[in-house]
């Protein structure tokens, strides 16, 4: 388990997690016409997926720019999500 997190393998398997999710959010609304679509579920996905792959590059050593990047999308799709709950 430690190595998992010493590699930042971690982030990996919460994505693959978050992308079952997404399926689960789809096929859920497709199939019984309840809980939120996928469209109005993505922020959110985006928000959480973006910050996991900040920690993933950032623990790859990867250069500065990708890790911020990826925490300036999450912050964009976690106000997208903000707003549209609001509304």
């Amino acid at each position: 388990m430690q190595s998992l997190f010493d590699s930042g393998r971690i982030a990996d398997l919460v994505l693959a997690i978050l992308v079952i999710e997404g399926l689960v959010i789809l096929f859920h609304h497709r199939l019984t016409g309840r809980g939120p679509t996928l469209g109005r579920a993505l922020p959110f996905l985006l928000a959480g997926g973006c910050l996991l792959l900040a920690w993933r590059t950032a623990a790859a050593g990867l250069a500065w720019p990708l890790p911020a990047a990826f925490l300036a999308a999450a912050g964009a799709a976690h106000l997208v999500d903000l707003l549209r709950r609001r509304l």
